[in-house]
């Protein structure tokens, strides 16, 4: 909240203190903005809420607050009842506009905030298998986990980035398979594609340059699968790591599925499941009791031919991050591992680690051109990159996009809209915003900072300023919650309560230089707060368009 946002909801809290007998739930108290200005700067329903506890009118504890109110709110100019007892809230002028000095003496900082009270938490969200690049499937949990990140780091989150290469499994097998086959083909024998191999370019480009460094003799080698599939996973790596960087995405820890094997991890946790007696054998398999910590039936952790299922080393992996420190794991799952959630929250709790795992699902975006659907398919090499996505439309773009809906939402992202250079994309309203409020300043004198700015009290100003205090507040629950896409629903509104006071009102006003210095004011602290938003989204801010 901002500072008139708390002076409110505190002064409420003491009229309270002074009406109400009992104590009461502190979370009733809360303000809102109108959207109609005619019914105030904000309002609340406090006395409606407060009817079955004082057992009065609702309009009768309004009065009360009317009567009372001033005394705890310097800013407040005036309050009224509305309707069937609808707390009306006016701001003294200049104290609405104090938001200008805090956003221009705060710069990029504006909006950086400590809710996250220096908590630990490590974030997982893309942890593609190394068998292929980084496709347009891929786009929506690379972009949502990357910004949930810096969300996270700006409202005081200690936060962890962290990828987990699955790099062990019949996949790796299946991909040096695929190497092999088409290293066979670069020199003209006969070859067969593993029958859930690997068809992309990717494959045919890695063997080609595992051929050239490391010649023609490689079939002759004992250790010929072991050695394509760790080139295979390096070059995958390698690729998955340099599109991450282009997409401006940073990973802080790199965790290898291979090593937890190596390293004994992924035994370990059968040994600590024995221990506490949480398995038991049938049908020649070893099965967890994952039924009694809430999962709809036991789960399999060693097959009846010998080797772990999938579970076994993603409960080593959660294990491993718990070791390290990290009480707070959050993890981005696609649409498909939605069932996947409740058998591994039963490992943890089963383990002694209840309640440390949280798990957003993912929805899928269909890619839609010209009306139809764009088709892609990783196995048959017919895969759109997420690069070649980032070539096409720009990484603004497809970040931007990709983060403007719900995570739990399907959405339909239209390339030709992604495209175009006009109002209907969001992106292109948003940075044209930003690239007029930089054309306003190339001819205009630099703002002269205020202690106070009393001339902003026409609506569409106090619109403006009223969104701006917002900002902070915005951050620190889209962090909290994990969702990036209060900030894209925060930038356009910010940019249409700007484009909306641009149009109405001549900004720079020789013959009012008073009133130029403090609307050039406001228009700086709109730019810096729109610069701020953007970067949290990974975003530019174009100076011209």
């Amino acid at each position: 909240m901002n500072k008139i946002e708390t002076e409110l909801i505190e002064g409420l809290k003491q009229v309270i203190n002074e009406i109400v007998e009992e104590p009461i739930d502190e979370s009733m108290v809360m303000i809102e903005i109108p959207k109609d200005n005619s019914k105030g700067d904000y309002s609340s329903n406090i006395a409606m809420r407060l009817t079955k506890i004082m057992k009065q009118n609702p309009q009768a504890i309004a009065s009360q607050f009317v009567e009372k109110l001033p005394n705890y709110c310097p800013s407040l100019d005036s309050v009224e009842v509305a309707g069937p007892g609808f707390l009306n809230f006016w701001i003294k002028g200049d104290q609405l506009a104090g938001i200008i000095k805090t956003i221009l003496d705060k710069g990029d900082d504006y909006g950086k905030n400590t809710s996250g009270q220096n908590e630990k938490v490590l974030v997982e969200w893309i942890s593609v298998n190394p068998t292929g690049p980084l496709h347009i499937g891929h786009a929506r949990s690379t972009a949502w986990g990357d910004v949930v990140c810096r969300l996270m780091e700006a409202s005081g989150y200690d936060v962890l980035r962290e990828y987990y290469i699955n790099d062990a499994g019949n996949q790796i097998d299946n991909l040096a398979l695929s190497l092999i086959a088409r290293y066979k083909e670069s020199m003209g024998l006969d070859f067969e594609l593993p029958q859930d191999g690997y068809h992309g370019e990717d494959v045919m480009e890695i063997a080609l340059i595992i051929k050239e460094k490391y010649g023609e003799d490689l079939l002759e080698r004992e250790d010929v699968l072991e050695f394509f599939k760790q080139k295979g996973i390096q070059y995958e790596m390698d690729r998955i790591y340099e599109d991450l960087q282009y997409f401006r995405v940073n990973i802080d820890s790199w965790i290898s599925e291979q090593d937890l094997y190596d390293n004994g991890l992924v035994e370990d946790v059968i040994v600590k499941m024995k221990e506490k007696d949480l398995v038991y054998n049938q049908d020649d398999a070893l099965w967890f009791k994952s039924s009694l910590y809430g999962d709809d039936k036991d789960r399999v952790l060693i097959k009846s031919d010998g080797l772990y299922t999938y579970l076994t080393p993603d409960i080593a992996n959660h294990l491993h991050k718990i070791d390290r420190g990290y009480n707070n794991l959050v993890n981005f799952w696609g649409a498909d591992h939605h069932g996947y959630i409740p058998r591994m929250k039963a490992a943890l709790e089963a383990l002694g680690h209840k309640d440390v795992l949280e798990v957003d699902i993912v929805q899928m975006v269909r890619m839609v051109e010209d009306g139809q659907e764009v088709k892609m398919s990783k196995r048959t090499g017919n895969a759109i990159t997420l690069r070649d996505l980032c070539e096409d439309i720009g990484v603004d773009a497809v970040r931007y996009n990709m983060v403007t809906r719900a995570l739990e939402t399907h959405f339909d992202f239209d390339l030709g809209v992604a495209r175009k250079q006009s109002n209907d994309n969001p992106v292109y309203y948003a940075q044209y915003a930003y690239a007029r409020m930089n054309s306003i300043f190339e001819k205009a004198n630099d703002v002269v900072p205020q202690d106070q700015y009393t001339l902003l009290v026409d609506e569409k100003e106090v619109d403006l300023l009223k969104h701006l205090g917002t900002y902070t507040e915005m951050i620190s629950d889209a962090a909290k919650t994990r969702a990036p896409n209060k900030v894209t629903n925060y930038i356009q509104k910010l940019a249409q309560y700007f484009h909306s006071f641009y149009g109405a009102h001549k900004i720079n006003d020789p013959s009012n230089p008073e009133l130029s210095n403090e609307r050039l004011a406001l228009v700086k602290a709109t730019q810096i707060t729109l610069k701020n938003a953007l970067e949290m989204i990974g975003v530019s801010s174009p100076k011209s368009m």
